[in-house]
């Protein structure tokens, strides 16, 4: 069922290897080269699919995670290829001493995929990501624009109506909270709204602090229908007619996923 993507690990796992394979790779490649010698960073790599992707074309590959369980799964789904030596899987903050010190400038190339949505301090961490960043080094960021249907990641509810509900995650905090809660949801899962709510990121806000931090976008590709919704709700992806992808602030209520490679 397309509402418990999320709950078979491993399936989660495969499909993001896929996607990661057919769209995040190629979009990368039309500005910069992949294969032997590439060195990659997936900040909040989860179970490791994506991180395969870039294993797979020859990267050497570092993946990093904050939850242990997720970095459990990822040890268990990648053994053959962690044997190898190109890919790590580590359990770590990226700004700890001995993890940025050990990769200082380091990557050719890091990798955010549905990630900074999630993050306070969106400024600060892209400040912060130039120090590991190879001089010629350049930054992917997938994630989906606050406004759109399902930007709020109500997808994952325990109600099969709130997650299949688009938009109400606009409401103001204390009806949503409310709703959540008369619709009895785990008190974590509220938790998780709510603080997505507060890190939600515009395609606006995000390209503000892009330049703001000094860097420059190389590559963009808005999409209608994400990629990854073939596997959430078996619909084809779409990329955004430009027309519609230009008009500002109405373009994060009509895409459900941004594409960008930046770099310094």
């Amino acid at each position: 069922m397309a509402y418990d993507f999320h709950k078979d690990r491993k399936a989660y796992f495969d499909q993001q290897t896929v996607n990661a394979t057919h769209y995040v790779l190629p979009f990368i490649e039309q500005k910069m080269k992949l294969g032997a010698g590439t060195t990659v960073l997936e900040i909040g790599c989860a179970e490791g699919g994506v991180s395969k992707a870039f294993y797979r074309k020859g990267c050497t590959t570092v993946g990093v995670e904050l939850s242990a369980y997720r970095v459990d799964h990822a040890v268990q789904f990648l053994e053959e290829e962690i044997s190898t030596g190109g890919i790590q899987i580590i359990c770590s903050d990226i700004f700890d001493v001995d993890f940025a010190g050990k990769f200082h400038e380091y990557f050719d190339l890091i990798v955010m995929k549905d990630v900074i949505e999630h993050i306070h301090g969106q400024a600060e961490l892209l400040e912060n990501l130039k120090q590991f960043l190879a001089p010629s080094g350049k930054i992917f960021f997938g994630f989906p624009p606050w406004q759109m249907p399902f930007g709020g990641h109500q997808q994952i509810a325990q109600s099969k109506f709130l997650a299949r509900l688009p938009f109400f995650h606009l409401l103001p905090t204390p009806l949503y909270r409310g709703i959540l809660k008369a619709f009895k949801q785990h008190p974590t899962t509220i938790e998780e709204l709510l603080e997505i709510k507060e890190t939600g990121i515009s395609l606006e806000k995000f390209e503000r602090i892009v330049h703001q931090k000094g860097y420059k976008i190389i590559n963009k590709q808005l999409y209608a229908i994400n990629p990854i919704y073939k596997y959430k709700f078996g619909l084809k992806p779409r990329k955004q007619i430009p027309v519609l992808g230009s008009i500002p602030y109405l373009r994060n209520f009509i895409n459900t996923a941004a594409f960008y490679l930046i770099e310094k």
